[in-house]
């Protein structure tokens, strides 16, 4: 079985998914992170010296090794879903899981955390809110797609956790 971790930035998909690969004792898998490890940069650098698009290729590619796997817990970038149809891939390859959290949580979380992210690097302070929510809202209909959706805005990693449970046993016992 494959879980994939879907959803926007600063929704915790790397942190839900490390605590949920180990408690099951599965793999974990960012996809982010295999590629970073693979072309020895960062996702900002990549995109600064790439190009999104070809970006976008190697995700799909890296995604899609990922049928190989059995009995991980894979975390998506933001933007995987939304390209070269993977949602559908996802879909098809394993449980899909949409991690949601609103644009305000969403920018909070942002203004306190250190990561960088590619996509927010050119844009100034007061227009970040605003591009989250124009790009929340372009997004959502592609993480729709998932088989299943959590609420998280409020929710601690825990209770996160134990809802992934009961869908994984609830999806086993329809196999």
């Amino acid at each position: 079985m494959r879980i994939y971790l879907i959803g926007y930035m600063y929704c915790g998909k790397t942190t839900i998914g490390k605590k949920l690969a180990n408690s099951l004792g599965w793999q974990f898998i960012d996809i982010d992170q295999l590629i970073e490890e693979r072309y020895r940069t960062s996702i900002p650098l990549f995109f600064q010296h790439y190009g999104e698009p070809l970006f976008r290729q190697i995700e799909t590619q890296t995604l899609h090794e990922t049928k190989q796997v059995e009995n991980a817990v894979i975390s998506t970038g933001g933007g995987t879903p939304c390209h070269n149809n993977n949602m559908e891939w996802i879909n098809q390859h394993g449980t899909s899981i949409f991690l949601s959290l609103n644009a305000e949580n969403i920018y909070s979380r942002m203004k306190a955390s250190h990561k960088h992210r590619p996509i927010l690097a050119s844009i100034p302070e007061q227009q970040r809110y605003p591009f989250i929510q124009q790009q929340l809202a372009q997004r959502l209909p592609h993480y729709a797609q998932a088989r299943h959706t959590l609420i998280i805005d409020q929710t601690p990693p825990t209770e996160i956790i134990k809802s992934i449970y009961e869908i994984i046993n609830s999806d086993a016992q329809l196999s």
